[in-house]
């Protein structure tokens, strides 16, 4: 039996499954993953600061021209879809099989595909608060092509509901992922090499049988899952669909 046909089997057989998604989930979808050779890490930018330190807190506070000037540039993608994997997992919720999406991404796509039950680690694009009044505001709202500052009607700076580094994650958000994956039957861990923490500890919460891992490339966690599949997610949902 191939490794896809184990999976389909265990798919069939689960009825508590929970996604844990990253960044490679939606590179098919057009948006570049974190630290590949064409990953977000790896741009260039105009100031000669690393991509990591732009997008921390520190940096927000005290160069937001520069960071918003990246992260409209380089994190934003106001016209990107949900893939293929996406809507499959979609799907498998509607067909009760999925208890909850749990995904360290911030691009909504989960939702678009029509998840319902989404646990956003790192938050979202699509959520933007002013850190005045706390107003909220959509992506499109506070989107500009010029890359300028937004702001608020009352003057403060608009700020993307996304965990930038140095700030930790929501303490609610949190308690909902380890809730899910320590009741699941079946953790599907996808498009992520499970080496941002404290979100890649989340998997050792996993009580369940079937630890699934689809990635490109191998994970420290290989050695403990069931299945273990290394390419690309839209061939692994293509035979899935067969």
């Amino acid at each position: 039996m191939t490794d896809i046909e184990r999976l389909k089997e265990a798919i069939k057989e689960s009825n508590k499954i929970v996604i844990f998604s990253g960044a490679g989930l939606s590179t098919n979808s057009g948006i570049p993953d974190f630290r590949s050779a064409d990953g977000l890490y790896n741009q260039e930018t105009n100031i000669n600061i690393r991509p990591e330190e732009i997008i921390s807190h520190s940096f927000f506070v005290n160069n937001p021209d520069y960071f918003f000037n990246f992260y409209f540039d380089k994190m934003v993608y106001l016209d990107a879809k949900p893939n293929l994997a996406h809507k499959y997992f979609a799907k498998l919720e509607k067909e009760g099989k999925v208890l909850a999406v749990v995904t360290q991404n911030i691009d909504n796509l989960h939702q678009l595909a029509g998840s319902k039950n989404v646990i956003e680690l790192h938050g979202s694009t699509e959520r933007n608060y002013c850190m005045k009044c706390h107003k909220f505001y959509s992506l499109k709202e506070v989107y500009n092509e010029k890359h300028m500052i937004p702001h608020c009607s009352c003057g403060g700076i608009i700020k993307p509901d996304v965990v930038l580094y140095e700030e930790n994650l929501d303490g609610d958000a949190i308690n909902k992922a380890l809730d899910a994956i320590s009741n699941a039957d079946m953790l599907i861990v996808v498009g992520t090499s499970l080496t941002v923490y404290p979100a890649a500890g989340f998997v050792r919460y996993f009580r369940g049988k079937n630890l699934v891992l689809l990635n490109k490339s191998e994970t420290y966690y290989d050695k403990e899952a069931t299945i273990a599949i290394h390419d690309d997610i839209k061939n692994v949902i293509e035979e899935l669909e067969k």
